[in-house]
């Protein structure tokens, strides 16, 4: 397919801001909100800190400007896209493989993503009627067992989470996508700066400062390394089809190395200000902050429930965690989308409705394993033990598939494709290219094998 066909289907971000909010949108989600400051803070402060941000330079960022690449080169869907390209470079067939590998990827990811988000939204409605005013922490936890235990309430919220993503991609790049990215990530970045303004007037700020970066180095391992780099590839929603989907909407004037710094960057800030809106509260209210998921859906509701404004504060920040999600969430939707449109010539609603519908199916098993299936597990050895579905969907996509994909896409970009068409597509400075050229031929790979080797417990 022509570059021009390509655009007449999908059309183009409109400029380098619609694609920095919607790349940044994808990679925030659930885990910049509790995950990031949560190992921050359990691996020494400042010192992970230190070592995160090496992780993004030597593996996030370099894997991101070539997905960035490939998506723009290709101009299409992932699948497509590596299709197109492993015939220009001469290469097996085979290597379309990594768009499917990645679309799927994606669409497991969302099938219990949109449970998760569903929980948010049920603690939105929650938080907002006062229902945790005055909470316990046991009357906390049965609040959420109730919610979690009740199978046909947690698949009305994944059913709505569900539609109002597909309602958003089925309206295409500039109409869907960076209409809902332009209202979404400054109101979710508002929303954020507003609860970190709170947080300064619980009395605990300065411990939450130190709990997220005073430097402790001797918390920080071998262990704390492999973490930094395992979510420093993750946090950027690297390997999962996304970001090549949308890098095939970047107008080629637009400079791939600045744009993907600044996509970085303001990742890692939101985590960050995540880090300073949550702790100081957590710290005020003497909750134990390494509480991980239950920090958001069991702890955190107790604090709102007892906090000046806690309704006001408690909602807006569930409305904040539901908006990471969407943002994220139509992302993951799009390369199965953009190719539905492209090989079966359908109309991107009935493509919204038919992968949405599709995904939402393969929610339900992440809907049951919450209750009825609950003690449906079984075991890989090597791999993971006693799991259920929901479980199994999570450790599949991001211990085998993520890494997995980031590490073919560094090896066709750095080894397979021409230097000479990498090079005009990345357009930037001679210094700049080598280094990264570099990094993403022999750093990032090793780095990335590492990571898949520690996830998948074979070091």
């Amino acid at each position: 397919m022509s570059s021009e066909f390509r655009l007449s289907m999908h059309g183009q971000w409109s400029g380098r801001l619609a694609f920095i909010l919607a790349a940044t949108g994808s990679a925030v989600g659930l885990g910049n909100i509790w995950k990031f400051p949560y190992i921050t803070g359990d691996n020494g402060g400042g010192a992970f800190v230190i070592v995160y941000l090496i992780c993004i330079l030597l593996i996030g960022i370099p894997v991101m400007m070539a997905e960035i690449l490939l998506g723009r080169k290709g101009g299409l869907s992932p699948i497509n896209t590596m299709a197109m390209l492993a015939r220009e470079e001469n290469r097996h067939w085979l290597w379309r493989g990594l768009g499917w590998m990645g679309a799927i990827a994606g669409l497991l990811i969302l099938s219990y993503y949109s449970v998760i988000a569903g929980w948010a939204m049920a603690y939105t409605v929650r938080m907002a009627s006062g229902v945790f005013v005055g909470a316990t922490a046991d009357g906390a936890t049965s609040i959420f067992v109730a919610l979690t235990s009740d199978p046909e309430r947690l698949l009305a919220w994944h059913t709505l989470f569900m539609l109002i993503t597909m309602m958003v991609v089925s309206r295409g790049v500039q109409h869907g996508l960076e209409k809902a990215v332009r209202f979404l990530m400054p109101l979710l970045l508002i929303m954020l700066l507003i609860l970190v303004g709170y947080a300064t007037t619980t009395g605990a700020f300065t411990e939450g400062l130190n709990y997220l970066f005073y430097p402790d180095f001797s918390k920080l391992s071998s262990d704390s390394v492999l973490v930094a780099m395992g979510h420093a590839f993750f946090t950027l929603s690297l390997g999962m089809g996304a970001i090549m989907a949308y890098g095939a909407y970047l107008p080629k004037n637009i400079s791939i190395a600045k744009t993907t710094f600044m996509i970085a960057g303001a990742d890692t800030l939101v985590a960050l200000f995540a880090g300073l809106a949550i702790f100081p509260i957590v710290f005020a209210h003497q909750m134990a902050p390494a509480a991980g998921p239950g920090l958001i859906f069991k702890t955190l509701p107790i604090a709102f429930g007892q906090m000046d404004y806690g309704i006001l504060f408690g909602t807006l920040f569930f409305v904040l965690i539901v908006f990471a999600a969407w943002t994220s969430a139509i992302s993951l939707i799009e390369p199965m989308v953009a190719w539905l449109v492209e090989n079966k010539n359908l109309s991107r609603i009935k493509a919204s409705v038919y992968i949405g519908m599709l995904t939402w199916f393969i929610g339900i098993g992440s809907v049951l394993s919450f209750n009825v299936w609950e003690k449906a597990t079984w075991s890989i050895p090597g791999l993971f033990q006693s799991i259920n579905f929901f479980d199994t969907l999570d450790a599949l996509t991001a211990n085998i598939l993520l890494p997995l994909g980031g590490l073919f896409i560094a090896v066709f970009v750095g080894h397979l494709m021409s230097r000479r068409k990498v090079l005009e597509e990345l357009d930037t400075q001679a210094l700049l290219f080598k280094i990264w050229y570099a990094l993403i031929r022999y750093v990032s790979p090793l780095l990335i094998i590492i990571v898949f080797l520690k996830a998948i417990k074979f070091i």
